[in-house]
């Protein structure tokens, strides 16, 4: 059976509208989940948590496609010395 691991993470960004954070050393990582159900449940939660801060924002990051070695790499997965 394949595991399925979901990293739901968050922070305040620079503008509500894009995905740059303010301060990377302060993001705020809730967890790694099992499965996408769970995943959700806790940035649910987050997100209505922080829902006052319009620059708070939560995502959820699927890990499990970052594992799968039979997929090609990207321009930016391998990394050059």
């Amino acid at each position: 059976m394949t595991q399925r691991l979901h990293l739901v993470f968050g922070g305040e960004l620079d503008d509500p509208a894009g995905t740059r954070f303010r301060d990377v050393g302060a993001i705020h990582v809730v967890g790694v989940f099992p499965d996408y159900a769970s995943a959700y449940r806790a940035w649910k939660a987050e997100a209505q948590r922080t829902v006052d801060n319009a620059h708070m924002r939560y995502f959820i990051a699927h890990l499990h496609r970052l594992l799968d070695e039979g997929a090609e790499a990207g321009p930016t997965a391998e990394v050059r010395a």
